[in-house]
């Protein structure tokens, strides 16, 4: 089979394919919602004020995992983290934070699923979770979550593991967006792999991000390659507030094809 003339263009630039304008790459998120599945959020910290809408804790209740309104910021310093990244990319999208992660950045698996849950009866748009899972017995309840999540129109972005086995719920590229490190460091130059089991790549080496006590690190990892396709993703949904959450995954595809065709 031979592809029309006509035709290569729309394949060599996916944008064009999808009539998709650039005016995604000035807007800033706003009026687009964005959780932060972390270890809470130090909504103090310069880069952060007044941009933290809410900010809710786990607590275990006769053996129920509850959110109660939280005042505890930031236990680990990853949440903060990851929320900086997005508020530069997306400065005027609104971050709410699901804590569920202690002062070493662990938690328990029962309160991820209940974090993620609870994003999704809140009907936030943009989910990020930058963290994961290898334990066999959650796969079955992420996967049934982040269906949930896409029949509600969450838009859910994962962190690969950082370690070579696989992690829940990264693993499931169907349901949401998953994330793996870069050295890239323009936000807008994503990657795409169609085909792999993490699909996107995005910069996540020796990135300069938001920290507790009102400071700044030079970190690297998959956790922070997530929020840079959360912020891509909130500048998107501004300009295409309806989009499905297949809709953002063909336009991310198509944007990256787009990068690829700039940077040949």
């Amino acid at each position: 089979m031979t592809v029309p003339e006509a035709d290569i263009g729309m394949f060599e630039r996916g944008t064009q394919y999808l009539q998709l304008a650039d005016d995604w790459r000035s807007a800033t998120g706003r009026g687009i919602s964005v959780a932060i599945v972390d270890s809470g959020i130090d909504a103090e910290h310069p880069d952060l004020a007044g941009k933290v809408a809410a900010s809710v804790e786990a607590r275990v209740d006769n053996k129920r995992v509850v959110f109660d309104p939280s005042e505890t910021g930031d236990s680990a310093g990853h949440g903060t983290a990851c929320a900086g990244i997005i508020a530069k990319i997306s400065p005027d999208s609104q971050l709410f934070s699901v804590k569920v992660l202690g002062s070493a950045g662990l938690g328990d698996g029962q309160a991820f699923l209940a974090g993620l849950e609870y994003c999704i009866k809140e009907r936030y748009r943009v989910i990020n979770l930058s963290l994961g899972t290898t334990k066999p017995q959650f796969f079955s309840p992420l996967h049934d979550l982040l269906d949930r999540a896409y029949q509600a129109g969450c838009i859910v972005v994962a962190a690969a593991n950082n370690l070579p086995h696989p992690s829940f719920p990264s693993v499931f590229s169907s349901s949401l967006i998953s994330v793996i490190k870069s050295t890239e460091t323009d936000p807008l130059n994503f990657g795409f792999h169609f085909g792999e089991v993490i699909e996107l790549t995005a910069p996540g080496v020796n990135v300069r991000t938001s920290w507790l006590d009102k400071g700044y690190r030079t970190l690297t990892g998959n956790s922070f390659a997530c929020p840079h396709i959360v912020g891509v993703i909130a500048r998107l949904l501004e300009k295409h507030p309806d989009m499905t959450p297949f809709q953002v995954k063909s336009a991310l595809y198509a944007i990256a094809c787009d990068n690829q065709y700039r940077n040949a």
